[in-house]
Protein backbone atom coordinates (compact mmCIF):
# COMPACT_ATOMS: atom_id res chain seq x y z
CA UNK A 1 0.00 0.00 0.00
CA UNK A 2 2.87 1.94 0.46
CA UNK A 3 4.35 1.69 -2.66
CA UNK A 4 1.22 2.61 -4.23
CA UNK A 5 1.42 5.64 -2.21
CA UNK A 6 4.92 6.41 -3.03
CA UNK A 7 4.26 5.94 -6.68
CA UNK A 8 1.36 8.18 -6.71
CA UNK A 9 3.39 11.15 -5.48
CA UNK A 10 6.03 10.17 -7.60
CA UNK A 11 3.67 10.54 -10.80
CA UNK A 12 2.03 13.69 -9.02
CA UNK A 13 5.14 15.34 -8.87
CA UNK A 14 6.00 14.67 -12.43
CA UNK A 15 3.11 15.59 -14.03
CA UNK A 16 2.68 18.75 -12.37
CA UNK A 17 5.45 20.45 -14.70
CA UNK A 18 3.85 19.47 -17.29
CA UNK A 19 0.70 20.44 -16.17
CA UNK A 20 2.29 23.96 -15.79
CA UNK A 21 4.30 24.23 -18.65
CA UNK A 22 0.71 23.03 -20.73
CA UNK A 23 -1.17 26.35 -19.53
CA UNK A 24 -1.59 28.31 -22.33
CA UNK A 25 0.85 31.66 -22.00
CA UNK A 26 -0.43 34.88 -21.99
CA UNK A 27 0.68 37.46 -24.67
CA UNK A 28 0.64 40.81 -25.52
CA UNK A 29 -1.04 40.20 -29.00
CA UNK A 30 -3.76 37.60 -27.57
CA UNK A 31 -4.66 40.30 -24.56
CA UNK A 32 -4.62 43.67 -26.33
CA UNK A 33 -7.29 42.54 -28.79
CA UNK A 34 -9.42 42.01 -25.93
CA UNK A 35 -9.28 45.46 -23.84
CA UNK A 36 -9.81 48.87 -24.45
CA UNK A 37 -7.76 52.13 -24.07
CA UNK A 38 -9.35 54.26 -21.28
CA UNK A 39 -8.86 57.15 -22.68
CA UNK A 40 -9.47 56.58 -26.08
CA UNK A 41 -12.47 54.14 -26.22
CA UNK A 42 -11.01 52.28 -28.71
CA UNK A 43 -9.38 48.75 -28.51
CA UNK A 44 -6.02 48.81 -27.29
CA UNK A 45 -4.34 47.20 -30.61
CA UNK A 46 -5.15 49.94 -32.07
CA UNK A 47 -4.84 52.73 -29.48
CA UNK A 48 -1.73 54.77 -30.32
CA UNK A 49 -0.63 57.45 -27.33
CA UNK A 50 0.78 57.60 -23.85
CA UNK A 51 -2.15 56.29 -22.34
CA UNK A 52 -2.20 53.14 -24.40
CA UNK A 53 1.08 52.59 -24.27
CA UNK A 54 1.50 52.76 -20.07
CA UNK A 55 -1.51 49.73 -20.14
CA UNK A 56 0.51 48.21 -22.82
CA UNK A 57 4.03 48.28 -20.59
CA UNK A 58 1.50 47.06 -17.26
CA UNK A 59 0.04 44.66 -19.36
CA UNK A 60 4.12 42.94 -20.64
CA UNK A 61 4.68 43.46 -16.96
CA UNK A 62 1.97 40.94 -15.74
CA UNK A 63 2.84 38.85 -18.82
CA UNK A 64 6.68 38.96 -17.34
CA UNK A 65 5.33 37.70 -14.09
CA UNK A 66 3.83 34.67 -15.98
CA UNK A 67 0.40 35.70 -15.29
CA UNK A 68 -2.65 34.07 -17.05
CA UNK A 69 -4.73 36.03 -19.50
CA UNK A 70 -7.35 36.09 -17.31
CA UNK A 71 -5.36 37.12 -14.28
CA UNK A 72 -4.20 40.09 -16.52
CA UNK A 73 -7.66 40.89 -17.50
CA UNK A 74 -8.88 41.00 -13.59
CA UNK A 75 -5.72 42.89 -12.84
CA UNK A 76 -6.26 45.49 -15.45
CA UNK A 77 -10.02 45.62 -14.12
CA UNK A 78 -8.68 46.59 -10.81
CA UNK A 79 -6.10 49.05 -12.14
CA UNK A 80 -8.30 50.90 -14.70
CA UNK A 81 -11.72 49.47 -13.91
CA UNK A 82 -14.81 47.68 -16.03
CA UNK A 83 -14.26 49.85 -19.02
CA UNK A 84 -10.91 48.37 -19.93
CA UNK A 85 -12.58 45.21 -20.83
CA UNK A 86 -13.68 45.06 -24.39
CA UNK A 87 -16.42 42.74 -24.20
CA UNK A 88 -19.47 44.11 -22.26
CA UNK A 89 -20.86 42.45 -19.31
CA UNK A 90 -23.16 39.97 -19.27
CA UNK A 91 -25.74 40.91 -16.81
CA UNK A 92 -28.44 43.93 -17.37
CA UNK A 93 -27.01 46.63 -20.14
CA UNK A 94 -24.52 44.72 -21.29
CA UNK A 95 -27.01 41.95 -21.69
CA UNK A 96 -28.62 43.77 -24.32
CA UNK A 97 -25.53 44.29 -26.45
CA UNK A 98 -25.63 40.64 -26.90
CA UNK A 99 -29.42 39.82 -26.92
CA UNK A 100 -30.91 42.65 -29.65
CA UNK A 101 -28.76 40.99 -32.06
CA UNK A 102 -29.41 37.96 -31.91
CA UNK A 103 -33.35 38.40 -31.31
CA UNK A 104 -33.29 40.65 -34.61
CA UNK A 105 -31.46 37.70 -36.12
CA UNK A 106 -34.05 35.25 -35.34
CA UNK A 107 -36.87 37.35 -36.29
CA UNK A 108 -35.17 38.41 -39.43
CA UNK A 109 -35.02 34.27 -40.10
CA UNK A 110 -38.68 33.42 -38.95
CA UNK A 111 -39.84 36.80 -41.25
CA UNK A 112 -37.83 35.10 -44.29
CA UNK A 113 -39.09 31.43 -42.96
CA UNK A 114 -42.57 32.72 -43.45
CA UNK A 115 -42.49 35.15 -46.53
CA UNK A 116 -40.27 33.26 -49.07
CA UNK A 117 -42.77 30.25 -49.62
CA UNK A 118 -45.74 32.69 -50.53
CA UNK A 119 -43.39 34.86 -52.33
CA UNK A 120 -42.04 31.99 -54.84
CA UNK A 121 -46.08 30.92 -54.65
CA UNK A 122 -47.54 33.90 -56.16
CA UNK A 123 -48.66 34.34 -59.43
CA UNK A 124 -47.34 36.35 -62.03
CA UNK A 125 -48.83 39.94 -62.13
CA UNK A 126 -51.25 40.61 -65.16
CA UNK A 127 -52.99 38.20 -67.30
CA UNK A 128 -50.43 36.88 -69.40
CA UNK A 129 -48.28 33.77 -67.86
CA UNK A 130 -45.56 33.52 -70.75
CA UNK A 131 -44.06 37.00 -69.83
CA UNK A 132 -44.94 38.18 -73.05
CA UNK A 133 -45.95 41.92 -72.95
CA UNK A 134 -49.68 42.54 -73.40
CA UNK A 135 -51.02 43.38 -77.69
CA UNK A 136 -51.79 47.37 -78.02
CA UNK A 137 -54.56 49.02 -78.06
CA UNK A 138 -55.56 50.76 -81.38
CA UNK A 139 -55.17 54.02 -79.72
CA UNK A 140 -51.54 52.94 -78.86
CA UNK A 141 -50.56 51.12 -81.63
CA UNK A 142 -51.48 54.50 -83.58
CA UNK A 143 -49.75 56.39 -81.18
CA UNK A 144 -46.29 54.29 -81.53
CA UNK A 145 -46.33 54.72 -85.24
CA UNK A 146 -46.90 58.02 -85.41
CA UNK A 147 -43.91 58.71 -82.40
CA UNK A 148 -41.92 56.23 -84.91
CA UNK A 149 -42.55 58.05 -88.02
CA UNK A 150 -41.39 61.55 -86.31
CA UNK A 151 -37.82 60.09 -84.90
CA UNK A 152 -37.25 57.66 -88.05
CA UNK A 153 -37.53 60.66 -90.65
Amino acid sequence: MRRVAVLLALGVALLTPGIALAAPKASLVDVEDEVMCVTCKIPLNIAEGPQPDRERAFIRDLIDQGRTKEQIKAALVAEYGRNVLALPESDGVGLTAYAVPLALVALLAAGLALLLPRWRRRAPAGPETDGSPPPLSGADARRLDEDLARYSG
